[in-house]
């Protein structure tokens, strides 16, 4: 018998892609008005009778996070308890979708999958203390995937901020000293569903393209692919946009988790925006 998927989250950028993906096998989709995940008996309600819940719902308002850290921590944090909860009663898999911001963002070489937690926001505090619980209450069927700098079809993301504003502006100024792994949100469903049929172990993965780039060399990407002078993207430092959250300078993420696994990491992330562009899912050139 095949199994049965529940993405919670399902409205969103990712999860969206992810039901996408999943076409075609016995899936379903829940979105934020749809379960709330802070209600642990509604989250056990709903995990009833699936085999796999992927959670892509989170509270991902970063700088907001800062002033409303216990609302971050509800979903981030008690929501993937709640799911944790639900499926380890029903002896079933959870994969909990996380982010860089676990770290420091004070590295130079990629962080390595078991590398420590040590958040500098309330979101990465929020999202990290979701993982060690979700680890802590399923810790024979939970898989942690952490992610980074997302862009794709649905939904707001840098990528479409950059076409917005080469519509809008002559030259856009963005930051050179912030580094990380653009990742295309259909990429990396598609990469947690192999993992799924792989049956790969529990633990923690990292789910980014591979390589590396600022922002700025994202952002020239964007120009050039969506028909636009990539000159018109001006280099600058994160010093001059003061936000509340700070912002990880260095943000690339190893993959040997993958590899462990007997499955390929993501491939270079320019080669996945080329194909973002060139099947339209962020307007063709």
């Amino acid at each position: 018998m095949s199994p049965r998927y529940l993405v919670v989250g399902a409205g969103g950028m990712l999860g969206t892609d992810l039901l996408t993906v999943l076409e075609g096998r016995d899936a379903t989709g829940l979105t934020r008005a749809q379960l709330d995940v802070t209600d642990a008996g509604a989250v056990l309600a709903a995990a009833a009778g699936y085999d796999i819940v992927i959670n892509a719902s989170a509270y991902t308002r970063v700088d907001d996070a800062e002033t409303h850290e216990a609302q971050a921590h509800a979903v981030n944090a008690l929501g993937a308890h709640n799911l944790a909860l639900a499926t380890a009663r029903h002896g079933t898999a959870l994969v909990q979708l996380s982010t860089d911001y676990v770290f420091d963002g004070e590295a130079t070489t990629p962080y390595a999958e078991d590398a420590p937690r040590d958040p500098r926001s309330a979101y990465g505090r929020t999202k990290a203390e979701g993982e060690r619980l979700a680890l802590e209450a399923n810790p024979a069927g939970t898989r942690v995937v952490r992610t980074a700098w997302l862009y794709g079809e649905h939904g707001n993301n840098f990528a479409r901020t950059m076409l917005r504003l080469a519509a809008e502006r002559d030259t856009v100024d963005v930051v050179t000293d912030q580094v990380g792994q653009p990742t295309w949100t259909k990429d990396l469903a598609g990469q947690i569903v192999r993992m799924l049929d792989a049956s790969a172990p529990a633990g923690i993965y990292h789910g980014t393209n591979s390589g590396r780039a600022s922002w700025f060399d994202f952002a020239r990407a964007v120009f050039e692919l969506g028909g636009h002078d990539p000159a018109r993207v001006v280099p600058t430092e994160s010093a001059l946009f003061v936000r509340p959250a700070p912002r990880p300078s260095y943000s690339v993420l190893g993959h040997s988790a993958w590899q462990a696994a007997g499955l390929e990491p993501l491939r270079d992330w320019r080669e996945a925006l080329a194909e973002a562009f060139s099947t339209g899912a962020l307007g063709a050139r």
